[in-house]
């Protein structure tokens, strides 16, 4: 095994605090893992934001490259289902948080984890997806399985954010009528240019409702959770169902039971962390055929490693919108 060096964005403690310092880094500094990978691309994600900045308890071990997942090239491989050449992407299993992740132009970690690039998706258009746009093919993946009726309206709370953005981009894609909510309004045209219908202001959804509304939605995706969930839950349709991946709004849900026994409402949770393997793939080939690159080009926005600091501080006030892929390697 060679002892590459390559820049790597570290986090590390010192005097009780956090640092981020881009460093060069080598092989040895590396997991213990049975594949090798050259990063190409990477991307900004709220948990990333955490890490970066230090809230959230995100990094379990120090020193620690942040990034919960990649794309890019095997170099090295100990497994039989890769091969030095092989295009990969990886997203959760704890990389990025207890695992040197994305942020770094080499990451070595189990194969398990990886899967392989579908035909049709290259590095930076996955992680112009990334963990976000998956979560969001999940999402839609589960409301599919449970069969809405595509005559509804379909929500998408926290529209104007990376697995907002990317929802509301694939149930357009594929036919749904989306209602975007979001609770910045100079997105409203931004949304709409995804293919969002109707747009819903956040403070409609944000404020405590009755146990049941009157019935409007279809299904959701959302990524607020609190009272958001509790509100977008009492206005589903009978037999609706709503697909919950987030928590940006706090991870409490003061809701009554009524739309569950009296609409037969289904809650479906989505955890895109240690989602199967075979899920996986069949996710991510779904994106390569229902997402080309140019549909989510009003979606992503790139940014070097040396920006990627002052960007997570960023994404935690809310000020990014859609995706941020990170330019990693060459």
């Amino acid at each position: 095994m060679t002892d590459t060096t390559f820049r790597a964005l570290v986090a590390d403690q010192k005097d009780g605090a956090q640092t981020v310092e881009l460093k060069r880094w080598s092989d040895a500094d590396l997991p213990d893992g049975d594949v090798t990978v050259r990063v190409a691309w990477s991307s900004l994600n709220y948990k990333d934001g955490l890490a970066l900045t230090g809230k959230g308890r995100i990094l379990r071990r120090f020193p620690m490259v942040p990034g919960i997942d990649f794309a890019g090239t095997v170099v090295e491989s100990a497994s039989p289902d890769y091969r030095p050449g092989d295009g990969v992407v990886l997203t959760g299993w704890g990389v990025g948080e207890s695992w040197s992740g994305g942020f770094a132009e080499r990451a070595r970690v189990k194969s398990d984890w990886l899967v392989p690039l579908p035909d049709g998706l290259d590095a930076r258009h996955a992680m112009a997806v990334g963990t976000a746009g998956l979560t969001a093919m999940l999402c839609v993946m589960a409301l599919e399985r449970h069969g809405i009726d595509r005559a509804r309206e379909v929500l998408v709370t926290g529209a104007a954010g990376g697995v907002g953005s990317v929802a509301v981009r694939l149930l357009a894609n594929l036919g749904y009528k989306v209602a975007a909510s979001t609770g910045r309004p100079e997105q409203a045209d931004y949304l709409r240019s995804l293919g969002a219908a109707v747009i819903v202001d956040r403070a409609e959804l944000a404020q405590p409702s009755k146990p049941l509304l009157s019935e409007r939605w279809g299904g959701a995706v959302d990524t607020v959770g609190s009272t958001t969930l509790a509100t977008v839950l009492a206005g589903t349709v009978y037999g609706g169902a709503v697909a919950a991946c987030g928590l940006a709004g706090g991870p409490d849900l003061p809701a009554t039971v009524m739309p569950f026994i009296l609409r037969n409402v289904a809650l479906l949770g989505v955890d895109s962390v240690n989602c199967p393997r075979e899920r996986r793939i069949e996710a991510w080939q779904r994106i390569a055929r229902e997402l080309p690159p140019e549909s989510l080009d009003a979606v992503t926005t790139e940014i070097s490693l040396e920006e990627l600091p002052a960007k997570g501080a960023e994404i935690l006030k809310g000020r990014i919108r859609g995706r941020t892929v990170v330019r990693v390697g060459g």
